[in-house]
């Protein structure tokens, strides 16, 4: 088994206490030398300001690679390429572009009067800058809001048309949902190298809730055996081997790299990159 390149998201700070939490996962996961870091905007953008402040002192007090996430979500086209040419002012030249989901309350996403309509229209604006690598999503099983896979697939070879050189997954539990997924993107024309999402499961209710919002199935031996583990108290155990597997599995058809959801929450993506032989290289420094 190859030892696979990793990259991890983190979430931005909403409070002191977050803050030490997100430092502790930076500290915590750093030394594995990741490809990049990106940090999220909350649900309908609702930490843009935060993110924005969290991705500038990442990239200046860490010197990691790191990605901004930016969407559509209720701004204007010109507020949204101030904050992409903010990032690039702050020497950050990696963005995650997405659509966004819909603010708290509503049901669909409506593009702000004088915004982007659709990630593809903000993806050929970024690109016209020619400051950033651009990393798009893409989705092994349906978008909830997609009609099919075969529109999924086609509206991900428009967003790296349009400018997009590599794409991220959401998360799945079943390897073989992404082996499809990616033998139908090559086969679509899709040239870019599509990253596998993956979400170590540290609360497996609250992960469950989380896959029913973005439409990831869930097998049903994994639901029982979470049931069996909660009641044994062995649930970091299961999901360590859980994840492990999914990954190795992954690696052994020829994935070179993986894209983990830390949550902010550290040590089991930390355990599960040892066990894939992803071993510290270098040691952060706090910062004074």
């Amino acid at each position: 088994m190859t030892t696979p390149s990793v990259s991890f998201e983190f979430f931005p700070p909403q409070n002191f206490e977050a803050s030490f939490r997100l430092w502790n996962t930076v500290q915590t996961l750093s030394p594995l030398s990741p490809r990049f870091v990106s940090v999220t905007y909350g649900a309908g953008g609702t930490t843009r300001d935060l993110t924005h402040e969290a991705v500038s002192v990442l990239h200046r007090e860490t010197g990691l690679p790191v990605a901004g996430h930016l969407t559509c979500v209720d701004a204007t086209k010109a507020q949204t390429l101030e904050i992409a040419k903010n990032y690039a002012a702050a020497g950050v030249n990696s963005i995650v572009a997405l659509r966004g989901d819909p603010p708290k309350g509503l049901a669909d996403f409506v593009p702000h009067p004088d915004g982007f309509a659709s990630s593809v229209d903000l993806i050929e604006a970024l690109a016209d800058l020619d400051l950033f690598t651009i990393r798009v999503g893409a989705y092994p099983e349906k978008h909830p809001e997609a009609a099919d896979q075969d529109h999924d697939i086609a509206w991900l070879k428009r967003k790296i048309d349009a400018g997009a050189s590599e794409a991220l997954t959401q998360f799945f539990f079943d390897p073989e949902d992404f082996l499809r997924f990616r033998d139908r993107c090559v086969a679509a024309g899709i040239n870019a190298p599509i990253i596998p999402g993956i979400l170590p499961i540290e609360n497996w209710a609250g992960v469950k809730r989380f896959a029913a919002r973005c439409g990831a199935r869930v097998p049903t031996w994994l639901d029982d055996a979470f049931e069996k583990a909660d009641r044994d108290n062995r649930s970091d155990l299961l999901a360590t081997a859980v994840c492990t597997e999914l990954c190795s599995d992954l690696l052994d058809e020829g994935v070179e790299s993986l894209h983990f959801y830390t949550l902010n929450r550290p040590e089991l993506t930390r355990d599960v990159c040892y066990a894939l032989g992803v071993q510290p290289k270098v040691t952060l420094e706090k910062v004074a």
